[in-house]
């Protein structure tokens, strides 16, 4: 399962508000990149594939491809503001190393 904290979940509906049309939906995927092998990928969407695991935090749709999930299982994604900069971690239990500037990683 996937889980979005609850300032991660506030940040991207205060994001989507400012979107025009609005999205219905955030897609979290994996892909291929980097130099560890592979990368996060955030989208907004404005529809679901059937094959898509649909999970609900507080209002907020977020959709997961099958091939994405099983790299995705038991990921908490936050939102972290620090004097360096704002944006979202990727707390994954799956990863066994990731590269010297953590944009990417491999399992």
């Amino acid at each position: 399962m996937v889980n979005l904290t609850n300032v991660a979940a506030t940040k991207v509906k205060e994001i989507m508000t400012m979107q025009n049309p609005a999205p219905v939906a955030l897609r979290v995927a994996v892909v291929g990149g980097g130099c560890s092998g592979f990368q996060y990928h955030m989208a907004f969407e404005n529809q679901t594939n059937e094959t898509d695991n649909v999970y609900e935090f507080d209002g907020l749709k977020v959709l997961v491809d099958q091939m994405s999930s099983m790299y995705l299982e038991g990921i908490e994604i936050d939102y972290i503001e620090t004097l360096e900069g704002a944006g979202f971690k990727f707390n994954n239990p799956n990863v066994k190393s990731t590269c010297g500037c953590g944009s990417s990683f491999s399992v």
